[in-house]
């Protein structure tokens, strides 16, 4: 029996040692999921021709802004854009076609350690943490903003998760560094305190300069592939459009950066429909479509064959106060739609996540972020940024909430797999051995299978009430809480080369000295 004074000294209960236990033996870690169950789409040929069409006229007729950036326009301008100021018309068709015949349909992008390589594009989906919080929430501080301790901290939690692919980029912003130096630390935390892959700084050109040449540190002979000749993809990378129709020169410096040293970008249109494009669903994805093309297009044009992701982030609005919702059936609408686009295109999808606007983690962000989740699941996104942790409308990245995002990663993983038709999977055997009117819980195929037969969460409780309520009458984010803290305690590090490790840390102080701090 678990007394007041056993919980009073944090000892665990009969079920938190099961679910632990669980926890640890639970599934085999993959590095990506390969989904077997069919693409779920909501418009036919006609509805997907007619939104081509309206992106095409967008980019032909209205254009895109590429500000403050000559060297860019100049780019299209080579290429037989009509630039006009900073406004580029395209032809129509041109995008598209500059995109289908230099851009890969898949690429993979390389872990230190190879077993945790993925494998971006065509049926596969790479689950990522939540990316560029300022605010960090948890039980018990509350919202506070983040440090660098905190980034280290979702770096490790995202390495021991299972479900979670990819150690992700800026989960949080350790604000008590030096804007123009914290990209050091947090390239570097990605590749100490993890070996999954990791995003690169795009806040600056020299930032994202600085993530390349960690990058060749770390990866070494493994940097260029002998056989093309080209750099390895070792690092990915968001390049945020200013919606609407609208690239600055942050985001083309950065892209221009990564796709000359044949990094991949992520052209990802930011925008909260009714603000940022229209009210409709077939009007923003218009526009997403157009905005995409024009930035995949661009570093086609800078470096032709350069993995590129067609990103899509639509959220809706309150028509009422302006704030961002999420969880609502428009933005679904629009991933879905979306997703079918970009295998048309025949390129790699982002979009999705764990999305909400609530606060703290409690029932309208777990409804929420289910209702973003289960949409990315079934259609198709392959590389799903914000999968765990956000809250807040993306403002707070919280610890319980990553905790309760990765078990919901976890069951859409087993609802990709599809179903299982082996022999085991069809258990005639077991339909034989027990016949009418027995059960099945003692029967061999059962006893074979009881360990890995159904996702079994590590945080859920379904207990009776009586031993739920002897155990502290916890609720999921108080159990969340536990098992962050606990995940963190039993954390170790993988382990990186000494010398290595000491060429990245002498790098970046020779970087950090080489001009002042700054907050701009």
């Amino acid at each position: 029996m678990i007394t007041t004074e056993t919980r009073r000294r944090g000892g665990r209960s009969g079920s938190e040692a099961r679910r632990a236990a669980r926890s640890r033996g639970q599934g085999a870690s993959v590095p990506y999921v390969t989904r077997k169950v069919p693409f779920y789409e909501v418009l036919n040929e006609e509805g997907l021709s007619i939104i081509e069409h309206n992106a095409d006229t967008i980019l032909e007729e209205i254009g895109i802004d590429f500000r403050d950036d000559p060297e860019a326009l100049q780019i299209w301008r080579d290429a037989g854009a009509d630039v006009q100021g900073e406004r580029v018309r395209m032809p129509r068709g041109m995008c598209r076609k500059l995109i289908q015949e230099n851009a890969p349909r898949e690429f993979t992008q390389i872990a230190r350690n190879p077993e945790r390589s993925v494998r971006i594009g065509g049926a596969n989906t790479v689950f990522v943490p939540a990316y560029g919080c300022p605010f960090i929430h948890n039980l018990d501080d509350g919202r506070r903003y983040g440090t660098i301790e905190d980034f280290r901290n979702f770096v490790k939690l995202a390495y021991l998760s299972p479900s979670l692919h990819h150690s992700g980029g800026t989960i949080c912003e350790p604000v008590d560094l030096p804007v123009n130096k914290r990209h050091f630390d947090m390239v570097y935390s990605h590749m100490k305190y993890s070996d999954k892959c990791f995003m690169g700084s795009v806040t600056h050109p020299d930032r994202a300069k600085d993530t390349v040449e960690m990058a060749k540190i770390l990866f070494g002979d493994q940097w260029i592939d002998p056989e093309t000749g080209r750099p390895r993809t070792a690092v990915i990378n968001l390049i945020n459009a200013n919606s609407p129709m609208t690239f600055d020169d942050t985001m083309l410096g950065a892209a221009k950066v990564y796709a000359r040293n044949n990094q991949a970008c992520v052209v990802t249109p930011f925008i909260l429909a009714g603000a940022m494009s229209p009210v409709t669903v077939a009007g923003t994805a218009a526009q997403t479509l157009a905005e995409a093309m024009a930035g995949m297009a661009f570093v086609q044009l800078v470096n032709p064959g350069a993995p590129v992701v067609f990103g899509s982030f639509a959220s809706s609005m309150s028509m009422q106060s302006g704030a961002p919702t999420f969880g609502t059936p428009e933005p679904a609408l629009v991933l879905y739609v979306m997703a079918n686009l970009a295998r048309r295109l025949g390129v790699p999808f982002r979009s999705g996540g764990s999305l909400t606007a609530s606060k703290v983690p409690d029932a309208q962000a777990a409804s929420e972020s289910a209702n973003t989740l289960l949409p990315t699941a079934l259609a198709g996104v392959n590389f799903a940024l914000h999968t765990a942790g956000w809250l807040e409308g993306g403002l707070a990245m919280g610890y319980e909430k990553f905790i309760m995002d990765a078990d919901q990663a976890g069951m859409m993983q087993i609802l990709m797999g599809g179903v299982d038709l082996s022999e085991n999977g069809q258990a005639m055997d077991a339909i034989r051995d027990v016949g009418p009117g027995k059960h099945f819980l003692g029967c061999a195929h059962t006893q074979a299978n009881f360990e890995n037969a159904f996702y079994r969460s590590p945080i859920a409780d379904n207990n009776s009430f009586e031993q739920w309520d002897a155990e502290g009458r916890l609720d999921m984010a108080q159990r969340a809480n536990a098992r962050w803290k606990r995940m963190l305690a039993e954390y170790e590090a993988p382990e990186l080369d000494p010398a290595v490790d000491e060429a990245l840390q002498a790098y970046m102080r020779r970087r950090k000295e080489s001009f002042p701090d700054s907050n701009t």
